[in-house]
């Protein structure tokens, strides 16, 4: 039997649209005996609550019947849907496979684990489905048994996971059941690590039942999620028997039963992993939400220049605008290194607006309600709000989408500015540690990242961020001098206590049992908690973490301080 694993990109709630797409596949598929296409691959992942629009239940209800109708002769397709169950009561749906074939189709399984944790919250939408599933197919002179799982299914391995639902395991109930292979077709979001668990996962299903496994995943970025495909095929040992493309659509074939003449190419090192996902967010969230061009504010510092790279990569240089908006204090230094980056990258264009005069303004026109001009932290902001202001008037005015620069230490602990920095329509880096942007940055500046940058149509030679960029220390240049380092610990220690708090729900106490300086946990503990109302308004950020701020962060904003542990 000869499969065809559609890796596609959807768009969430274009039934027609990705009815279409499948079809396509199926078209090209040629050859093929059963196409399979990804977790909800009707309605693209997530689709929230869209699921509870009764139209777009009865326009999947149409899409399946043209599918049917239109799908080549003698091949049979496994499509994502959404079940309605007959009987009242909330949820009223099933994440549910369809099998289209001769004419027809019918629902073949139901997800048995629905996930409510992090960004996923199906069982606000879902039935869990009740009992294993095997599809039966007469293919090339015998009869297949096809073990079915959705996504979650698989991911029953707690030592591997650190953790799992409770419930059912899909796949030991799958052992009883004499299967011939093992698929999964899935919808899951990129994060660093996860391809190499999606593997071993697979590698212990396929030892468990003593058959290959088949894993399609969802490619392209909707909204602060990026699903980053990669699907692939392994053998009945584990071993990979077929790889598909990181970040990009893709069909690929494998024959069951048949092995390669040589193994599939390995999997992207990380950090070109962490590139490419990042580039796809950008490239899908533009795309996606009718924007043909970005803008974002160059300061010459490394968040926005990695910012200025990524969009390039994935909208094309020419359709990425910057405004360079230097003030009093802004060094000479930065405005070159703002400038001398957009030249590397050939920006579509840039504009050079000095925002002294408007500061004077501004000054002048608060005096009287404030008895004086304003100072410290309100005039560092205030520059931070001139700047996000000027930026919205020229997205506004020229149909681009903005794009914020600040990461996620800076989130983290509130060292941005509301209506100033993190104006914006998608926070780009929003969650990257400010370690890891320098880590993605030095390795940009590689020779290692030759190729990939190629691939990516940036420049392949040559510094692209540029050492005085990367090696100067970080400041807002908000007042003389000004260093991060002033108001927060060095990234070097901050990084790995947000990480604690933040991906591992740690508390205070345990960071300071395990060696952590009191004052700074303490320090760094409260930050994060008083700065969740400049979060809650904040632009969505591309997921990329264990955990991010959105809709995988649901912290009260007024709530009990943490205790005091000094």
């Amino acid at each position: 039997m000869r499969l065809a694993l559609a890796q596609l990109n959807p768009l969430v709630g274009d039934l027609e649209g990705n009815g279409a797409l499948i079809l396509s596949a199926c078209r090209e598929a040629a050859g093929a005996d059963l196409v399979l296409t990804p977790e909800l691959s009707l309605w693209g992942y997530p689709p929230r609550d869209l699921l509870l629009r009764e139209a777009l239940l009865e326009r999947q209800q149409r899409e399946l019947e043209r599918l049917a109708t239109a799908l080549p002769a003698g091949l049979a397709l496994l499509v994502g849907v959404a079940e309605p169950i007959a009987a009242g009561g909330m949820p009223r749906l099933h994440n549910a496979l369809a099998l289209v074939a001769d004419g027809g189709w019918s629902v073949v399984a139901r997800k048995r684990l629905l996930p409510s944790y992090d960004v996923f919250d199906e069982r606000r939408y879902f039935m869990p489905g009740a009992g294993t599933s095997v599809l039966e197919l007469e293919r090339g002179g015998r009869r297949w048994r096809l073990g079915l799982t959705i996504c979650e299914d698989l991911w029953v391995e707690e030592d591997l996971q650190g953790h799992r639902l409770a419930g059912a395991d899909p796949v030991a109930e799958l052992g009883s059941q004499a299967i011939d292979l093992l698929l999964n077709l899935s919808a899951s979001p990129f994060g660093q690590g996860k391809l190499q668990l999606r593997r071993q996962l697979a590698a212990r299903a396929s030892a468990r039942l003593g058959c290959p496994v088949v894993y399609v995943n969802q490619v392209g970025g909707n909204d602060d999620l990026v699903f980053d495909g990669a699907s692939f095929v392994v053998d009945a040992a584990g071993a990979p028997l077929l790889q598909l493309a990181c970040a990009e659509t893709a069909l690929g074939f494998w024959s069951a039963g048949e092995t390669p003449a040589s193994p599939p190419p390995a999997e992207p090192a990380a950090l070109e992993q962490l590139l490419r996902a990042l580039v796809l967010g950008v490239r899908d969230y533009a795309g996606k939400c009718g924007f043909g061009g970005a803008l974002l504010g160059l300061s010459g510092g490394i968040d926005s220049a990695l910012v200025a790279v990524i969009a390039s990569a994935a909208l094309g240089a020419a359709q990425v605008h910057a405004l360079l908006m230097p003030s009093p204090w802004s060094s000479a230094g930065s405005l070159m290194d703002a400038e001398a980056l957009a030249e590397r990258l050939g920006l579509g264009g840039r504009h050079t607006l000095p925002i002294a005069p408007l500061m004077t303004a501004f000054d002048a026109a608060l005096a009287p309600a404030l008895g004086r001009e304003p100072d410290g932290l309100t005039a560092e902001n205030l520059q931070s709000r001139i700047r996000g202001t000027l930026l919205m008037a020229v997205a506004n005015e020229q149909g681009q989408l903005l794009l914020s620069t600040g990461n996620k230490s800076e989130l983290a602990v509130g060292y941005c500015t509301l209506y100033g920095d993190m104006n914006g329509g998608l926070a780009v880096i929003g969650d990257l540690y400010k370690s890891t942007v320098f880590a993605l940055c030095a390795w940009l500046d590689s020779a290692a990242a030759g190729p990939a940058r190629a691939a990516l149509g940036l420049p392949a030679e040559g510094e692209l961020i540029g050492t005085a960029i990367r090696t100067k220390p970080p400041s807002a240049e908000l007042r003389p001098d000004q260093r991060d380092s002033d108001s927060l610990p060095d990234y070097g220690e901050l990084d790995p206590i947000l990480k604690r708090l933040v991906e591992e729900l740690a508390s205070p106490e345990q960071l300071v049992a395990e060696g952590g300086n009191p004052a700074v946990v303490n320090r760094v503990a409260q930050l994060l908690q008083r700065a969740e109302f400049k979060r809650r308004q904040a632009a969505p950020a591309l997921k990329v973490s264990g955990r991010a701020f959105g809709n995988g962060w649901r912290m009260p904003i007024a709530a009990a301080a943490e205790e005091a542990i000094l």
